[in-house]
């Protein structure tokens, strides 16, 4: 299906993995679980789709960049408030709200993708500018915002957490 040695292939895998791995810590979110093996996955992987969107050809700032660049700024707050600041205070809700807006943000080009390159939904929306396209990205949207909220208000993790700083950094 896709072939993961070539760029496209493994940036597609990664996308994938990225997402599948984001819907089950959303998951854990709304159960107020922190999911650290996936979480890891999620965020790895996030980012690793976001950066190597940049690796393709392109001449001009595309709309997919400015989306990886809003994604990439999103995983800069998310990360740390895991690793660095251990979902403490106003970091709890900050990694909830990442975790969901880092996973819409890939939902949002799987649907763009979806629409380019399966004939059927390819038919409705040709260009991405009709109503077929626009009507499930706000369905996305929606749920997402609504997946956010309910996440960061369910999300409250144990008051331990591992420290992950290294040895002297404390």
């Amino acid at each position: 299906m896709f072939d993961v040695t070539t760029l496209v292939g493994f940036h597609t895998w990664l996308s994938l993995i990225a997402i599948a791995s984001g819907v089950v810590v959303v998951v854990g979110l709304l159960r107020s679980r922190t999911m650290t093996g996936w979480s890891d996955l999620f965020l790895a992987t996030a980012f690793g789709t976001s950066a190597t969107g940049f690796l393709f050809p392109f001449n001009g700032l595309l709309p997919s960049h400015i989306t990886g660049m809003v994604a990439l700024l999103v995983l800069a707050l998310t990360g740390p408030a895991r690793y660095s600041c251990h979902l403490e205070g106003a970091w709890r809700w900050i990694y909830a709200a990442g975790v969901v807006a880092s996973l819409y943000l890939l939902v949002f080009v799987g649907v763009a993708q979806a629409f380019g390159k399966i004939p059927a939904l390819h038919a409705l929306a040709p260009t991405q500018s009709e109503a077929p396209f626009a009507i499930a990205q706000l369905v996305v949207l929606v749920l997402f915002i609504v997946l956010g909220i309910k996440a960061a208000r369910a999300f409250h993790p144990p008051e331990t957490l591992p420290d992950l700083r290294p040895a002297g950094f404390h």
